[in-house]
């Protein structure tokens, strides 16, 4: 645990979740201020909103903070003519928020060189990545700016090679997290190894310190998590049920309503696995059978998600929650922390930093 801390340059190894379209600078800051790293998630981010982004920070917290972004896997689609068959098969949703069939952009997503341009100009304290492993070039460049890498596994395969990388350190993300499954060596549906099983493993295999995340709400869920080797803990339901988070107030109360056992993996909203909540848009184009590949399907639904969410329409939003949601009852983003840390090692006999 200390030697996380050291490497992160926080108080408490507590992390919050990069949320891909949901990050607030409210949140990222009220995690950094109290101690933790508070994380803000860069999907679809080209690099003039990073740098914006960036100042927008420093502006809110002098505390040290991660950027995150998503590594290209080699499979994403690039604009072309079947956009507008999928576009109009999602005519309904469009409709539903009263905004026009989207037409065909230039491009889905920035590329990651754009990306990178921006984050060694922003200097954030943690690189955090996800979908893959960064390559030498981009370890080298981070550490010789200063700024750590941290990646994210779902089986000890993922954390093995992370490892032989060079990250600082790694997330064992369980398969209870809720969003999208990282996965990068297999498909994220032949890799849903639970939190619980996927710690201790990922700790034995491998020479940096262990992030858990999946399934951790509570000072319970921290317990468990250093129990079982973990060096820090990653939050996300938590945190984005609280008032400080970019969540919609529909969001937070399906957060709130949706059991553990109701939660779903699903490709209809971004053509990628995710958890979340299975509302009316998860269940209509599941049952349509038409998803585009990613990118193009998150862009697409993102044209009526973003609107749904300005007009509160939970049943037309991706959803995205955790196995944990019924233990996410605070609304302050403090009182969270705060929670998390009385889970702590040093508050319970028989829990102590992780040697080796």
């Amino acid at each position: 645990m200390s030697e996380l801390r050291e490497i992160l340059g926080v108080r408490h190894p507590i992390l919050l979740g990069a949320f891909g379209g949901l990050s607030s600078i409210s949140l990222t800051a009220a995690v950094s201020d109290a101690g933790g790293l508070g994380a803000y998630g860069l999907y679809g981010y080209d690099g003039e909103r990073i740098r914006t982004t960036a100042a927008a920070l420093r502006e809110a917290t002098d505390q040290p903070f991660a950027l995150n972004i998503w590594l290209p896997t080699g499979d994403e689609v690039d604009p072309g003519p079947q956009h507008t068959v999928f576009a109009q098969a999602l005519e309904p949703f469009y409709e539903a928020v009263g905004v026009d069939v989207p037409a065909r952009p230039e491009r889905y997503l920035p590329t990651l060189d754009e990306q990178l341009e921006a984050i060694w100009d922003a200097a954030p304290a943690v690189l955090s990545v996800v979908f893959g492993v960064p390559s030498t070039d981009v370890v080298e460049e981070a550490h010789r700016r200063g700024i750590r890498v941290v990646g994210s596994a779902t089986t000890v395969a993922e954390a093995v090679a992370l490892d032989a990388a060079g990250v600082d350190a790694i997330i064992a993300s369980g398969s209870e997290a809720a969003g999208h499954r990282v996965s990068f060596l297999r498909s994220a549906a032949d890799s849903l190894v639970g939190t619980f099983a996927l710690v201790p493993q990922v700790a034995d295999a491998v020479s940096v310190p262990v992030i858990a995340a999946g399934g951790i709400a509570d000072r319970r869920g921290v317990a468990a998590a250093f129990a079982l080797g973990a060096d820090g803990v990653q939050v996300g339901t938590a945190f984005l049920a609280t008032s400080q988070s970019a969540a919609s107030d529909a969001h937070r109360a399906a957060i709130r309503e949706t059991a553990a056992d109701a939660s779903v993996l699903t490709r209809a909203m971004s053509g990628r696995l995710a958890r979340g909540a299975r509302n009316r848009a998860v269940r209509a184009i599941e049952a349509s059978g038409t998803i585009a590949p990613f990118p193009m399907q998150n862009w697409l639904t993102g044209r009526f998600r973003a609107a749904a969410g300005e007009q509160n329409l939970g049943e037309l939003q991706s959803l995205w929650l955790g196995q944990s949601a019924p233990l996410a009852v605070l609304d302050d983003a403090t009182a969270v922390f705060d929670e998390l840390v009385a889970g702590l090692p040093g508050r319970f006999d028989g829990l102590s930093d992780r040697q080796g």
